[in-house]
């Protein structure tokens, strides 16, 4: 392509971008405390962190197969004491019950059971007076300090589970809480009717709060990828066509702009942002759908620049030219630091800047006719 002919292809496309560029007063709200306070907005300050792209799956606690343990007896005989009762907890050595040994002797001998094991009392036959024998269990104990989160995983998504696989669990009926659980290994069986396998995370149970049977919610991270940006879910508003979210004004309070967004691997909780924002924007969360149906908000952009610069400004936001401020009254004389310049202007000098440089380096290099 000819250098005449670049630089025209050049200038229609900084032109376009430049008229594609929206007008400030088109996507910004600006609203007063009151409406900020109504809508019960919060915001958050975007930064590259790690992006996981996690598996959703339903499960529950089961215990370990280490932690079962039973009580018995080698003697027959009856029940004089009980020291512990079903659903409290033992510690390993304590005794639990006391036994009178039909042996003979004046008076009887009396032997001790003692807890095998740590653990949580499940199941106890134990009572005063209750005859015991040597092929019997007394009482059943379950070690929970760690416990195993057994997921249902689809057969066609089996494979991604690997060694040093983790997974976010989270016990409803503990509260939002998640725990780091490491995968062990897939069940032995597959659920044909539903089309699942097992799959077994090993988590630590602080308190011994985690029972067996309750219900477990659980992430489990498939990859992590670093200095990625992302914002919560509810930040990101529109269709699959026009994904956008609310940033805060970088210089009016209580103002927000809407600014456009293309998106990435959307997890449970955070969207990648691909292009759009900055680390230090500081995005809309909570409130940002109401505020997608908030218009203009309750105050124009002209008024909160006029409040913030001490100056008029246009309608549209943009600095007023010194025959506007004379026809206003007199004010050519003013002066404004930041003056607001014709976006396609600096576009287009820019470029032409960029192309005289080019040329004169390519005519620098070429050889002449007499050469």
């Amino acid at each position: 392509m000819s250098l005449r002919n670049l630089t025209i292809a050049l200038l229609l496309t900084l032109a376009a971008h430049a008229q594609e560029k929206p007008a400030r007063d088109s996507n910004t709200i600006i609203l007063d405390e009151t409406a900020v306070k109504n809508l019960g907005l919060e915001t958050r300050q975007t930064e590259e962190t790690d992006f996981e792209q996690t598996l959703l799956a339903l499960g529950e606690i089961e215990h370990t197969c280490e932690s079962h343990s039973v009580l018995s007896t080698r003697v027959s005989g009856r029940v004089i004491e009980v020291g512990i009762h079903k659903g409290e907890f033992a510690t390993k050595g304590e005794v639990l019950a006391r036994i009178e040994s039909r042996q003979p002797g004046d008076p009887p001998p009396v032997l001790e059971l003692k807890a095998p094991a740590d653990g949580l009392v499940t199941r106890s036959d134990l009572h005063l007076g209750a005859p015991v024998e040597p092929d019997r269990e007394l009482l059943e104990l379950l070690d929970l300090s760690q416990v195993w989160a057994v997921a249902k995983i689809p057969q066609h998504q089996a494979g991604i589970l690997v060694e040093g696989l983790t997974a976010k669990i989270r016990i409803p009926a503990l509260g939002k809480e998640e725990q780091l659980g490491r995968f062990l290994r897939l069940g032995p069986e597959v659920d044909p009717s539903r089309g699942t396998v097992d799959a077994l995370f090993e988590l630590t149970n602080p308190g011994n709060k985690m029972r067996p049977g309750m219900r477990a919610e659980l992430s489990i991270i498939t990859s992590k990828r670093q200095n990625i940006i992302s914002v919560p879910r509810d930040a990101l508003q529109g269709d699959r066509s026009n994904r956008f979210v609310f940033i805060k004004d970088y210089e009016l309070e209580n103002a927000f702009v809407r600014a456009p967004v293309t998106v990435g691997e959307i997890d449970e909780n955070f969207v990648e942002i691909t292009s759009g924002l900055f680390p230090g924007d500081e995005v809309v969360t909570r409130g940002s759908y109401a505020l997608s149906f908030a218009g203009k908000g309750s105050i124009s952009l002209k008024e909160a620049l006029d409040a913030a610069h001490g100056h008029p400004h246009n309608e549209d936001g943009t600095e007023m030219s010194a025959e506007d401020l004379a026809a206003k009254g007199g004010m050519a004389d003013h002066h404004h630091d930041h003056p607001e310049a014709s976006p396609l202007w600096k576009y287009v000098s820019g470029a032409l800047l960029l192309l005289l440089l080019a040329s004169l380096f390519s005519r620098k290099f070429q050889p002449t006719s007499g050469s």
